[in-house]
């Protein structure tokens, strides 16, 4: 099925990519008519394909560096000069973004080509199909995918235009962050009588159990967005799904499978709504371990081809041996001491996502590193910079004091070994051992999981929601628990727990900066040097790209 929905992807990509760079003056001519186009199955798949393809695109990269890196769950630092890339990694940390930053400005632009593609094929389905039940579940499904495309944006940006229609020559102003709330509950709930249960055919689209998760997400927030508590509609949401029966939570043994190269609807019973990535394809990319795995790590996981050629435990970075072949990850990113410490059940499968202290191949041994004195450490190379010098890899914990004398910055780690090794990285999404080709992963990413659904529920009860179906908040943590560590239940739960249980559960999925928001989390200090405090930056400002097309919109609060 998979191959199947990625097939279409593909089919359609040009067509998603031109609906959002139509000039609006210009009237658009086809030869598809009611009489014509779409009237098969497959042929409305294919027409609301560039719906998944815009989805897909950024998701992975200018979404995630947005959502993760501007909160204490992930930090991408530079090292010497490697990856200032204009300080927009640095800004992302510290809070001190502009309406200029790349991130802020490519993540608008991203959400946005949803949207509009969303409008534009809505558009043609509405004039072209002939009526009937597919065409309304069509309807119903790219309704869903612009919802969530303006959760994202309220979420991200606050108060930003409603643009529904294509074609308009007059842009919008900003809605409110409560009317865009307003727009996407009617909106959902309008869709969920036409949307389809769970299936293995319904695998990476809508159905209406993704509907009922993203109003779980927004009333969960409403106090954020609104001022409204709605905890109970929260529970009522998440009763939904519960009580459909359709998806279950991985036991153990297979919990970190789900995020495997290989993961598939039948290995994916958490799964609500995910992204399927294919390395093969270009629209979209999904290269986590680009970034996330150490750069001396490449043979050991098999990163884009790298084998250890006819030789037994190599020493990294030599230039000779065997037919060694040691391709780089780049390697840049990792948590921060702060995140990291709530790992901290040893019993806990999901301790196993991260790369910690000394690396060893699979056979158990150490895995050493070929280089000179000064390439270790160049701050300090002895007498014989050019020295051989050969060591055991260890990552070492990002703290406050990883920052070390004779670097660039506050932010700089150093371009050497050390600077390198510095920081625990996470590899929840393995990297890719099935591609040989390039740095791209097949791993599909999960947008809603199950086991999300049972902790929204249990903290709407403890934030005062009425409990359901038998359940508790405590009950409902604890079926976490129990497919997670092999330590005794909990014996009771706080906020704080929920909190602590979430950060463990959804490390590397883009949740955490909503999460740190909603717990009172995001002004902390943490990292390297993130010590803004501006309650103003709970959201970002519209960016410069919007400002520059759109008269009519209003900059954020706090931002200029």
């Amino acid at each position: 099925m998979k191959k199947i929905i990625l097939g279409i992807l593909s089919i359609t990509a040009i067509v998603g990519m031109m609906s959002s760079c139509q000039k609006i003056d210009v009237a658009v001519t086809s030869e598809l008519t009611p009489d014509s186009y779409p009237k098969t199955d497959a042929q409305f798949a294919s027409a609301e394909g560039p719906i998944f393809v815009a989805l897909r695109n950024d998701y992975s990269v200018s979404y995630w560096f947005m959502q993760s890196c501007s909160s204490d769950e992930a930090v991408l630092p530079t090292f010497g000069s490697n990856w200032l890339d204009g300080n927009k990694y640095a800004e992302l940390h510290r809070h001190t973004w502009t309406k200029d930053n790349a991130w802020v400005n490519s993540s608008w632009s991203y959400l946005a080509n949803i949207i509009g593609t969303a409008n534009q094929t809505i558009s043609v389905i509405r004039t072209t199909a002939q009526a009937g039940a597919t065409k309304n579940t069509t309807l119903a499904e790219l309704k869903t995918m612009r919802a969530l495309a303006f959760f994202y944006m309220m979420d991200s940006y606050g108060n930003v235009p409603l643009d529904t229609l294509t074609g308009i020559t007059t842009p919008n102003p900003n809605s409110t962050r409560t009317q865009v709330f307003n727009f996407v509950e009617s909106e959902l709930k309008a869709a969920i009588p036409y949307l389809k249960s769970p299936s293995s055919a319904t695998y990476g689209f809508p159905t209406k159990y993704l509907a009922y998760a993203i109003l779980a997400k927004m009333y969960l927030n409403a106090q954020v967005y609104t001022g409204t508590d709605r905890s109970n509609d929260c529970i009522a949401a998440c009763d939904q799904i519960i009580s459909s029966g359709a998806y279950s939570l991985e036991p153990m043994a297979s919990y970190l499978q789900q995020f495997s190269p290989i993961n598939a609807p039948a290995t994916t019973r958490e799964f609500i709504f995910a992204i399927p990535y294919d390395a093969a394809t270009t629209s979209g990319n999904m290269f986590h371990a680009r970034y996330d795995l150490n750069r001396n790590l490449g043979i050991r996981y098999s990163y884009s081809g790298a084998t250890a050629g006819g030789i037994t435990d190599p020493v990294m970075n030599q230039s000779s041996g065997s037919g060694l072949v040691n391709i780089k990850p780049s390697g840049p990113r990792m948590t921060t001491s702060e995140y990291y410490a709530y790992f901290d059940d040893p019993n806990d499968v999901r301790n196993k996502q991260w790369l910690t202290g000394q690396q060893y191949w699979p056979d158990g041994t150490p895995i050493m590193v070929s280089t000179t004195n000064s390439g270790y450490n160049r701050f300090s190379p002895g007498s014989n910079p050019t020295g051989a010098y050969v060591y055991p890899l260890v990552l070492s914990p990002l703290t406050s004091s990883s920052v070390r004398t004779g670097t660039n910055s506050s932010f700089d780690l150093g371009d050497d070994e050390v600077g390198w090794n510095i920081g625990y990285r996470n590899i929840k999404f393995l990297p890719d051992y099935t591609n040989t080709s390039s740095r791209n992963q097949n791993n599909d990413v999960p947008i809603f999981r199950y086991s999300d659904i049972i902790l929204m529920k249990a903290e709407a009860i403890l934030r005062g929601g009425t409990a359901t179906l038998g359940a508790t908040a405590l009950s409902l943590v604890n079926q976490i628990k129990a497919v997670r560590t092999t330590s005794a239940a909990l014996t009771s739960i706080t906020l704080a727990g929920i909190y602590s249980e979430r950060c463990k559960e959804f490390a590397w999925e883009t949740w955490h900066r909503n999460d740190m928001i909603r717990f009172g989390q995001f002004e902390n200090t943490y990292g390297l040097g993130k010590t803004d405090a501006d309650p103003n930056h709970r959201i970002f400002p519209i960016p410069t790209i919007a400002l520059s097309t759109n008269s009519k919109l209003v900059q954020n609060p706090g931002y200029f």
